[in-house]
């Protein structure tokens, strides 16, 4: 009850912030409007606390979270707060992969940052917890989170179990592989029916170390998951558990006053990106934790990026160029044994502050390693000495580009481009198989603002890696990549083709160079060439005048920036 004056007090200060919207004779308008949907006058009285939910029917990334949204209010409510649940949108970047909808995906991140906002803004929540799984929920989520600031927690719906085809546990990576491979000859189409039929076993998101999973991990080293709780399975019964604690926290934190601007600093990121590059995460995480600085004015850039990864060992043998699924890193220990060798290693700064109130040391002291297991290697025997994480530049790059690497791929390349302006165009050449040994492929005008939405390229690096040429074919683009590429595939190439880019000057034949070591991608043409090629480029017309599309595409900063529409300056809190 909350008649007594010492539990009114308490409530008091943990429901300052939607008082003005609840509170006295002239807010009777809108206590009316919440009691018409059941809440009563205590409830009325209580902390509200919003609950940000990306569930869809749409694939089964997501599909689980209503579920875990049930479990959230179980904790909200016994912790003494009324929950206030919304949806907001999510684009599966699977299904869309290879169309145009795939121009949605990272639009979309944009799009769920600004409608939670929103919400979050017009119902003055004294709290906020984010469901999210998908790839561009969970970042879209913490932006939303960074700019709000008040006390948020975001809850990582978890990876889908491994699939089986004959033995051997696969994820929908190898679903795109036996694309590539079925139009070499190499597998039937009987097989590929049976690869896709087992590759995805129920709701989850993509079962390697592909976005959702590394974001996932991410948003623990950040401090804005509590640690232990993104790499519990999807269907995972300790999912429930630790979503009714997630209810039960977010009390906690409104009453410690714990809220993103002390979580998200310049070391929590850093130690995200050590995270990343030791667990050979998703290239998306460059342009993901570059949007969280710039929404929240830290500076932080991808040469910071690479200076950390750089210095990280890669321990973790996850898919997609390890042997192992997300599911198998839950059971070898999780996050908090990661978290525990890095702090060992001294790659990680344990002071950062976590959404539990503890310190990353405090919750690493708790992980606990599977005997045995192989997944998260000892730092004596790291699979390669730097992180999977690499950034170039030269002149085909001076604003930098993406590549995820293992360490055993080639270390060099040369030869010649391949022009291909848009994905489109380079899978279908792909599937006449024109592409040959040494070649470049260029993908261009598929960037933030080309595209608009810098389409990931699975469809066709995978296709790539089936038919045999993983190895012997390079492939630079504007646009992005799948967490489930490899090989080496650089993406982000800043300035992109839209805007008058190097990449958008290039010729059929020109002799491109890649440099690992040196951390270099140029092209073969002197300064005066590029000059003289530039003055007679001409823009390309867009793909959309109007619409979200292209409201986007007026507004997008380059990858390098984070692909971000949206900056801390001039930002009012809340």
């Amino acid at each position: 009850m909350t008649d007594s004056p010492s539990v009114r007090d308490a409530l008091a200060a943990l429901n300052a912030r939607s008082r003005p919207l609840l509170e006295g004779t002239d807010r009777a308008g809108a206590r009316a409007m919440l009691k018409a949907i059941g809440l009563t006058d205590d409830d009325l009285q209580k902390p509200l606390i919003g609950i940000a939910n990306t569930w869809t029917e749409i694939g089964p990334c997501n599909f689980h979270l209503r579920r875990l949204s049930a479990k959230v209010k179980e904790g909200i409510r016994a912790a003494g707060g009324t929950p206030l649940e919304f949806n907001t949108v999510s684009i599966s970047d699977g299904i869309t992969m290879g169309t145009e909808g795939m121009k949605a995906s990272l639009i979309s991140r944009e799009v769920i940052a600004d409608s939670i906002e929103l919400v979050a803004r017009g119902n003055y929540f004294d709290g906020l917890i984010t469901l999210a799984a998908c790839d561009k929920t969970m970042p879209g989520t913490i932006m939303a989170m960074i700019r709000l600031d008040i006390p948020s927690i975001m809850i990582y719906g978890g990876s889908i179990a491994a699939g089986n085809y004959r033995g051997k546990d696969v994820t929908v990576q190898e679903v795109y592989e036996y694309i590539g491979a079925y139009t070499a000859g190499k597998v039937t189409a009987e097989e590929l029916k049976e690869m896709e039929d087992v590759a995805c076993p129920g709701p989850g998101a993509c079962g390697g170390q592909f976005t959702a999973n590394t974001m996932g991990m991410a948003a623990e080293f950040l401090g804005v998951c509590p640690m232990g709780m993104a790499d519990i399975p999807a269907m995972d019964a300790d999912k429930d558990r630790i979503s009714v604690d997630a209810g039960e926290l977010i009390l906690r934190m409104i009453e410690q006053d714990l809220r993103p601007s002390k979580l998200i600093t310049r070391t929590a990121l850093d130690n995200a990106i050590a995270a990343v590059a030791a667990s050979g995460g998703s290239t998306n995480s460059v342009l993901h934790t570059l949007a969280f600085a710039r929404e929240a004015g830290i500076p932080f850039t991808i040469d910071d990026i690479e200076a950390i990864s750089k210095r990280t060992p890669l321990l973790c043998d996850l898919k997609p160029t390890g042997r192992f699924a997300a599911v198998h890193m839950h059971q070898a220990g999780g996050n908090r044994v990661l978290a525990q060798r890095l702090l060992e290693g001294g790659y990680i700064d344990g002071s950062a502050l976590t959404a539990t109130g503890k310190t990353l040391a405090e919750e690493a002291v708790s992980a606990r390693e599977t005997p045995g297991q192989e997944v998260i290697r000892p730092l004596s025997n790291p699979i390669h000495e730097s992180g999977g994480l690499h950034i170039l530049k030269g002149n085909l790059a001076p604003n930098g580009g993406v590549v995820k690497l293992k360490g055993t791929e080639p270390q060099t390349f040369r030869g010649p481009a391949r022009i291909f302006n848009s994905e489109t165009a380079a899978f279908e050449a792909v599937k006449r198989q024109e592409i040959h040994d040494g070649d470049v492929v260029v993908i261009r005008y598929e960037g933030p603002i080309g595209g608009p939405g810098m389409q990931e390229m699975l469809q066709v690096t995978a296709a790539l890696v089936g038919q045999g040429l993983g190895g012997s074919v390079m492939l630079i683009t504007d646009g992005r990549f799948s967490g489930a590429t490899r090989g080496l595939m650089i993406g982000h190439v800043a300035p992109e083709a839209a805007v008058g880019g190097p990449i958008g000057l290039l010729r059929e034949g020109d002799i491109i160079t890649v440099d690992i070591e040196a951390r270099s991608l140029n092209v073969e043409l002197s300064d005066e060439a590029l000059t003289e090629r530039k003055h007679e480029w001409q823009p390309p017309a867009p793909h959309y005048i109007g619409g979200v599309m292209a409201k986007y595409a007026r507004l997008v900063s380059q990858a390098d920036d984070g692909a971000v529409t949206n900056s801390a300056n001039g930002l009012v809190r809340a």
